[in-house]
């Protein structure tokens, strides 16, 4: 049994073209595609994190929205860039998003990824400590986000405050009991998978590496998950921890299917340079749904994971977003022992 979500990065533009065409229909429709996958049986529903972008931008009025819509379906980031975030303010956010959801947050963050704007996060009032820099700026957020999640009082009491204040030190509120255990890192590389594994945090994995080795995408990153489960082994945590990888997967069922990704049939891996080192991107899955089973069943990072997030292209509109899901749910989960 494998967990199906979808990843929307919630793009809008004004084209004639795109179903999203404000924020405000981004985030409506968001609302509503989650509610939509609910009820046709997927899983999770995941949401990417960009500033400056017309993008989805501020995850927990969103992820509020959709928790007090739904009532089984997990929801979550896919991720919550750590440069720009306020540790404090960012746990009281999101525990009381978990808490409207009923226990249903799966957080995920990581250190993040190019933006649209150089150094974004310094007009969010972050800068890195004199010499450091952004990446140990946001793990530095991460441990200080994970340590207030415990719940656990820090802050000294006014000896004469406005309202009573239970014994002892105080912690941020609202605390939600159990969300430390449903964080999330987004890994771009095997060392920082390692690294996620060692703070306790579960491995959220995607169609980008920021390395290369010469093997296919989705060896290099079944190697990332197996390392990680090593070192959560080696860290003497309890459990097992989760595993989600990002694919974009598209079967074609209709003209409408084949005018959209009929092209994209026969994609490959591709390596190009990021932030100065080389990259290897993962390939589009597209095709009939006979061949994208033969195709899937070869892939060894899905297989190794628990959780496979379907990338949606969100500007087609909810309708059809909800057609590409039950598509994958029909035609390729039960074939592949999915479901």
């Amino acid at each position: 049994m494998k967990k199906i979500g979808f990843l929307s990065f919630g793009h809008w533009s004004p084209s004639p073209h795109s179903q999203t065409r404000s924020a405000s229909d981004a985030l409506l429709q968001s609302v509503e595609l989650a509610v939509a996958a609910e009820e046709i049986g997927v899983d999770g529903a995941y949401f990417r994190v960009h500033h400056f972008a017309r993008q989805l931008a501020s995850p927990f009025p969103l992820l509020a929205a959709i928790g007090v819509r739904t009532s089984r379906i997990e929801i979550g980031t896919g991720v919550i860039d750590m440069r720009y975030e306020n540790p404090l303010y960012m746990a009281e956010d999101a525990g009381a998003a978990d808490l409207l959801a009923g226990g249903r947050l799966q957080l995920g963050i990581s250190r993040g990824s190019p933006e649209q704007v150089v150094d974004g996060y310094r007009y969010f009032g972050h800068v890195p400590a004199e010499g450091t820099d952004h990446a140990a700026m946001a793990r530095q957020h991460t441990e200080v986000l994970l340590e207030v999640l415990k719940g656990e009082g820090f802050a000294e009491p006014d000896p004469r405050p406005m309202f009573p204040n239970p014994p002892g030190l105080l912690r941020v509120e609202p605390h939600s009991p159990g969300l430390r255990e449903r964080i999330w890192w987004g890994a771009g590389s095997r060392a920082t998978a390692e690294w996620a594994a060692e703070k306790g945090m579960h491995l959220m994995s995607s169609t980008l590496l920021t390395e290369d080795t010469g093997v296919p995408f989705h060896q290099l990153q079944a190697e990332q998950i197996e390392r990680f489960r090593a070192a959560w082994k080696d860290a003497g945590h309890p459990g097992e921890p989760r595993v989600s990888v990002s694919r974009s997967i598209f079967p074609i069922v209709s003209d409408l299917d084949r005018a959209y990704f009929g092209a994209e049939a026969g994609s490959q891996d591709q390596v190009g340079h990021l932030e100065g080192g080389r990259a290897r991107f993962g390939k589009t899955y597209a095709g009939e749904p006979d061949r994208l089973v033969a195709e899937l069943a070869e892939d060894e990072a899905v297989a190794a994971a628990d959780t496979l997030l379907l990338t949606i292209p969100n500007q087609l509109g909810v309708d059809y977003n909800v057609h590409v899901l039950e598509s994958v749910l029909r035609h390729l989960a039960p074939a592949l022992g999915w479901r």
